[in-house]
């Protein structure tokens, strides 16, 4: 009955978290999503009873007991592991149902948004990794990984931290998990403080061009409840309930996509431990200290996250059903409810079970990167984006650090803020630019490599990659955008 009580469990503590949020004026004005409320209670709840301690005296012997510990984890099993097969769902269906344009036209429409964000995401490595090894590994004894946290956080978000369990642990960083999921939750609180901060800011200097006030924005945006005529569509029934439910077939869909996903991980894996069969028996062999060194080395595929290869599922997917379907059964909507139940879930899961006495030793050096990558992405709007950014930069800039330091919904909030019907460019440059962006950063390909080459290769390889990767774009910039106003999309 375990299973049972920790699905119930999860579904009071969402409930819960809604609730507190339609009651409570001052999460309504942060704009914390329920399942981050649900989450922090569900943390102060499971470390209250596994911390609670009787005395009990025994012939005459002492004995200190957790007598509410059996009682959490019965309600809580499977919740370490829950996140780390869910984020697979919120990447799979990343692109599903979506129509997928060409290169050339997402560049033309989001090139300048996308170089942008890419010089906000490879800076958080540079100001993370650039503070924890330069500056704080000075004064304790910090992980290799620790300074590519706030870009895990940050940029990841909760899902990605928790989706890379499984990547801490082959390395030996048991706590990594646990730093990635409070940087996310910080993150997410500055994201939204500093942005209405910053909105603020712009307006009084003529920055801003359609802003809309907190108090004119509708009550179902604040409060987060539709009335009945304003409630929008979930999504469509694409097939018909007598063959097979829509919502059945759509997660089946996403099975497929993290399939693909799987066997593309089993192959990369595959393929490293031939290499190394090769180096030492095959027609060519290595060198017998160098074959050695690459035996002993830690497998970089060992750890690698299924989820970034579960999005290129989808992805493949997406384009098989565009070019061969007849009729395509794929509703975006549909897909979008299906990863944004996954998350919800997946956050609660992941927030109550963070090991607050893993982060209690360092909690100053993460609260110092934080507070780095917040000054970063500050930096950026109010000083690169009016330099990079062809038009509207403000709106395009803010919509920018509510993603690289929350959630994509953080960053769209803040754009609602500022151009509240969508007047301006900002939210065509920045949707096109989220479908070059995503594969790589917040999550993608490079988030969950970096980890492994920072453990491997040394944190500083990292941060020489991120250095170049900022230089790099900041020349495409210049020889492709500079004084030129990007075209808005059709």
């Amino acid at each position: 009955m375990a299973i049972v009580a920790s699905f119930c469990a999860l579904c009071l503590l969402l409930a819960l978290g809604k609730f507190i949020r339609v009651k409570i004026r001052l999460l309504q004005r942060m704009y914390l999503p329920s399942s981050v409320i649900a989450g922090l209670i569900g943390l102060a709840v499971v470390y209250t009873l596994n911390h609670v301690e009787t005395t009990e005296v025994v012939d005459g012997v002492e004995t200190v007991t957790t007598p509410y510990a059996e009682f959490a984890g019965t309600y809580t099993a499977g919740w370490s592991t829950l996140p780390g097969f869910l984020i697979n769902i919120v990447f799979a269906s990343l692109f599903l149902g979506v129509t997928i344009p060409g290169i050339r036209a997402i560049w033309r429409i989001s090139g300048p948004q996308l170089a942008y964000g890419q010089i906000v995401a490879w800076g958080q490595y540079v100001v993370g990794i650039g503070l924890a090894v330069g500056v704080l590994a000075s004064f304790w004894e910090l992980s290799a990984g620790f300074g590519g946290i706030v870009a895990v956080g940050f940029e990841g978000g909760h899902g990605t931290a928790a989706g890379l369990e499984k990547q801490f642990l082959s390395h030996g960083w048991q706590e990594g998990k646990d730093f990635g999921l409070a940087a996310a939750t910080i993150g997410l609180v500055s994201a939204v403080v500093t942005g209405m901060i910053l909105v603020n800011w712009a307006a009084r200097r003529g920055h801003t061009h359609k802003l809309s006030k907190i108090e004119d924005m509708p009550e179902s945006s604040i409060v987060g409840v539709f009335q009945p005529h304003e409630r929008p569509s979930a999504g469509k029934q694409t097939v018909s309930a007598d063959s097979v439910d829509t919502l059945a077939l759509h997660l089946a869909i996403i099975g497929i996509a993290i399939f693909i996903g799987y066997a593309i991980l089993t192959g990369l894996q595959g393929l490293e431990d031939w290499i190394t069969l090769e180096l030492y028996h095959g027609w060519y062999p290595a060198p017998a200290e160098f074959a050695k060194q690459w035996a002993e080395r830690k497998p970089f595929m060992s750890g690698f996250p299924l989820f970034p290869l579960a999005m290129i599922g989808g992805l493949f997917v997406q384009i098989l059903v565009s070019k061969f379907a007849k009729v395509n059964v794929i509703d975006h909507e549909l897909m979008q409810r299906l990863s944004g139940t996954s998350l919800d879930f997946l956050v609660i899961a992941a927030l109550s079970t963070i090991r607050l006495d893993a982060i209690g030793e360092k909690l100053v050096p993460l609260l110092i990167v934080c507070a780095g990558g917040i000054v970063w992405n500050v930096f950026c709007v109010v000083y690169l984006a009016r330099r990079l950014l062809p038009t509207h930069w403000f709106e395009r800039s803010i919509a920018e650090m509510g993603q690289s330091m929350g959630v994509t919904a953080t960053g769209l909030l803040l754009l609602r803020v500022v151009d509240p019907k969508s007047e301006t460019d900002a939210p065509s440059a920045f949707g096109y630019k989220q479908l070059m962006h995503e594969p790589f950063m917040g999550g993608g390909l490079w988030t969950s490599t970096a980890i492994p080459i920072a453990f491997i290769y040394g944190p500083w390889t990292v941060f020489g990659i991120a250095c170049g990767a900022i230089f790099a774009w900041l020349v495409v910039w210049a020889l492709l955008f500079r004084g030129k106003e990007a075209p808005t999309a059709v």
